[in-house]
């Protein structure tokens, strides 16, 4: 069984920054894909950015130059450093890890961390 332990998120002013981190515990087989989303209040979650083992990243249009991603394949750890944020950004923010090759819902999710930029 494969345990995520998600932290970070918080309150944050617009223009301010803030950090997630995942670290996934357990056997993860041959998982090398990892990657952040985030759900609106009514919404479908949609990516932010994912990274293929330790290098080919794609963010999303509207984060790219103010979210970096980081992460060790090998440690099995995530972070997501969130720089200028916007109100817009306001969501729930869920990491993931899994087989490139397999359906999201054969990933590893997080619980979950609520971010929240006030104007």
């Amino acid at each position: 069984e494969v345990q995520v332990e998600e932290f970070g998120g918080g309150t944050v002013q617009a223009g301010g920054t803030l950090n997630l981190s995942c670290t996934f515990v357990g056997n993860t087989g041959h998982a090398r894909c990892m990657g952040w989303w985030r759900q609106f209040p009514g919404k479908e979650r949609e990516r932010v950015v994912l990274i293929e083992g330790d290098g080919w990243t794609r963010y999303a249009n509207d984060v790219k130059g103010r979210f970096t991603v980081s992460n060790d394949v090998a440690k099995k750890t995530l972070d997501l450093e969130m720089t200028a944020l916007k109100p817009e950004d306001t969501a729930m923010y869920f990491c993931a890890m899994g087989r490139c090759d397999y359906g999201l819902s054969d990933w590893y999710w997080g619980q979950g961390a609520q971010v929240t930029v006030s104007s």
